[in-house]
């Protein structure tokens, strides 16, 4: 199970992801006779054709209730109304769909079929898509800063061992780095660096103009985990059971925490 909670304008939207059932929980506030503010519940749910361990995203632009985006096992990216769990449409890919990203009106999601997709937020109708070599575990991070090319840029990870930097509004291909494994981890973009974990054990830090790698750090496993950069420090996990924090500059190990277990973390969604 996989919650994530959004406030949306004065409404607290909670998405439940069960098997194949999206559940969708309102909570708002209304008045009783004595003036006291109390919430009331709603709940509405939407059943997919197979389970879904894809994160959802909400956003507020493409209707007046918001929009949540996911993916399921049944080969589909879904937009849901996040009111009612309405569904306003899907699209249908050639294998399981990783959690999306929203950006700039287009939704960006990888699936197993090895292809990237951007669909319009509005209608779902296919944008471009972009085949890699292997499936894509990894969700899209898009940037719309990119010094060269305006349209915004989308980097994601492919299990063909590679890193990619495409054109967030054409598909077409800027760069590829190639790790020595799968890359299930989900890029993390701060400061012109792209930071991302590969399952050949390190972490990488390439630049975002040009996918020239800045630094690496070797861990003891597979680096599922999908980083986070906060204040220079990079944080991710690693299937030798530990967090580690890095500096984001020159990726030197600051602290190392163990844990009783794999940290594979998924990318926080966020729009």
């Amino acid at each position: 199970m996989r919650r994530q909670f959004l406030t949306l304008f004065l409404t607290l939207i909670v998405l439940i992801l069960i098997g194949g059932a999206v559940s969708i929980v309102s909570a708002a506030s209304h008045s009783t006779p004595g003036g006291i503010s109390e919430p009331t519940v709603k709940e509405a749910g939407y059943a997919t054709g197979n389970r879904v361990d894809s994160s959802g995203i909400v956003t507020s632009s493409a209707s007046p209730n918001g929009v949540v985006y996911l993916g399921s096992s049944d080969h589909n990216v879904y937009a849901l109304d996040a009111m009612n769990g309405t569904k306003i449409w899907n699209f249908t890919t050639g294998d399981i769909v990783t959690s999306p990203t929203v950006a700039n009106g287009l939704v960006y999601a990888g699936s197993w079929d090895n292809n990237v997709y951007a669909l319009s937020a509005n209608t779902g109708k296919l944008v471009w898509s972009y085949t890699t070599g292997g499936g894509v575990d990894s969700s899209p991070a898009v940037t719309t800063s990119y010094p060269i090319i305006g349209n915004g840029v989308v980097y994601v990870g492919s299990n063909d061992y590679n890193v990619y930097a495409l054109n967030a509004k054409t598909g077409a291909k800027m760069w590829i780095y190639t790790t020595g494994s799968w890359v299930t981890s989900s890029p993390t973009v701060a400061n012109g660096i792209v930071y991302v974990g590969s399952d050949d054990h390190n972490v990488y830090a390439l630049n975002a103009n040009t996918g020239k790698q800045v630094w690496s750090y070797t861990t003891g496993n597979w680096v599922e985990s999908s980083p986070t950069v906060a204040k220079g420090i990079v944080y991710i996990g690693s299937d030798d059971h530990n967090v580690y924090a890095l500096d984001a500059m020159n990726g030197t190990v600051i602290w190392n925490f163990t844990t009783g277990g794999i940290v594979t973390s998924p990318r926080s969604s966020t729009v």
